[in-house]
């Protein structure tokens, strides 16, 4: 969270995953369609060591896309599976506003092999995303409730259980971008308008000028986590992690104060993110006026967070402020200046304003704006707030 997962990065479990081309290509294409009707026979294409999919249409009938090696693309897997097929294993996404204990998560609706991502080996190094993994017996396989379709040019497609979505940003991923329209991939690749709800057996339609290419600053959804997929191109032109710690060194130098206690603040180092320091600015959220932590101002017992703002009594929440540590999240290298309301997570204000207005997929079928350094779901009158530091009275 906020650039690490709680327990730390462990092998192929880790908060970002870089893309390299492979030393040999691993990349398959699809070849050879069969028509099968005994599960005898099925079981002995999908055991010959080539990749292949299956399509099972009723107990008496399956269809099975072989696939062949292809030396002109690498293969990249995602899913929760830990088998040896799956390149990054991601786990359920907990939002930050909820501690470890109520975090377990009984049963994660994230797929065990939950997509595939193929990069062209050549340049332009396009990347492409597909629904669905192979497992460990090279197989994807689609069972009988599963969606699925042959399409008029005779080629069989279907879908996940809980489904691949991806949004591409209108505009890249910088300064000037807005949200684009969430978009469900398929096993083969097409792009569908989205189900009625996240596992429904319907199919969306058909979206026939958009591509399952990635662009910088796509999301792809796994029902369950959101990852971010940023370009080497797109990467040149966001801050770096020294930049952010340049940035709040710069911010600290300029000795903020709390207007009532008048002691000086200052953000904390980036690998002490976890503890609340003495010193830590704190925020009132409905107004921006930045203090140091005071146990004033209470409301009500019932509210334990609801405070007046000494400055101009404004109430709502009173949080401590931390700064987002993932560079990648940033559409810009502008100053801290804005923090996600409820968190207090501090960033660029076009950064802000940018996660502030995407709606992210949450459970089967709600969508809403969250942080993208913890996860929790924003609120507030714009879901982010300006910050009003007062700087040293000397």
């Amino acid at each position: 969270y906020n650039g690490s997962l709680p327990n730390g990065d462990r092998g192929r479990r880790k908060s970002r995953f870089a893309l390299y081309k492979r030393p040999k290509a691993n990349g398959v294409k699809p070849s050879t369609v069969h028509v099968i009707s005994t599960p005898q026979a099925s079981k002995a294409i999908s055991s010959k060591g080539h990749h292949s999919i299956s399509f099972t249409l009723s107990r008496s009938q399956t269809v099975i896309v072989e696939y062949i090696h292809d030396k002109d693309t690498d293969m990249f897997q995602v899913g929760r599976s830990t088998e040896s097929p799956i390149d990054f294993v991601v786990t359920d996404t907990i939002s930050g506003t909820q501690n470890n204990d109520e975090a377990q998560i009984t049963q994660s609706t994230i797929s065990r092999f939950a997509c595939r991502i193929v990069c062209d080996r050549s340049p332009p190094y396009t990347a492409r995303i597909f629904a669905a993994g192979f497992d460990s017996s090279k197989n994807i396989f689609l069972g009988e409730k599963a969606a699925k379709w042959k399409n008029p040019d005779g080629h069989m497609d279907g879908l996940t259980t809980n489904g691949v979505l991806v949004m591409h940003p209108k505009g890249g991923f910088t300064e000037e971008s807005k949200p684009g329209v969430w978009r469900e991939i398929s096993v083969c690749g097409d792009v569908y308008t989205l189900r009625e709800t996240r596992s429904a057996q319907q199919r969306g339609k058909l979206v026939e000028n958009e591509t399952n290419i990635l662009q910088d600053g796509s999301l792809i959804d796994l029902c369950g986590a959101t990852l971010l997929w940023r370009t080497a191109d797109g990467l040149l032109h966001t801050p770096t992690q020294k930049h952010i710690e340049a940035l709040r060194q710069e911010i600290n130098a300029a000795r903020p104060q709390c207007p009532v206690g008048l002691n000086t603040l200052a953000f904390p180092s980036i690998n002490r993110k976890d503890v609340v320091e003495e010193k830590q600015p704190w925020a009132y959220l409905s107004c921006g006026h930045v203090h140091g932590y005071h146990n004033w101002g209470h409301r009500s017992d019932t509210e334990a967070n609801e405070r007046e703002c000494p400055m101009c009594r404004t109430v709502g929440p009173y949080v401590p402020l931390w700064l987002g540590c993932e560079a990648g999240f940033y559409v810009d290298a502008g100053p801290p200046t804005h923090a996600f309301t409820p968190c207090g997570h501090v960033c660029s204000e076009k950064s802000a304003k940018y996660w502030s207005q995407i709606p992210l997929p949450h459970g089967t079928h709600a969508f809403h704006a969250a942080c993208p350094f913890c996860a929790t779901q924003l609120s507030g009158e714009h879901n982010c707030i300006k910050l009003i530091f007062q700087g040293p009275i000397d």
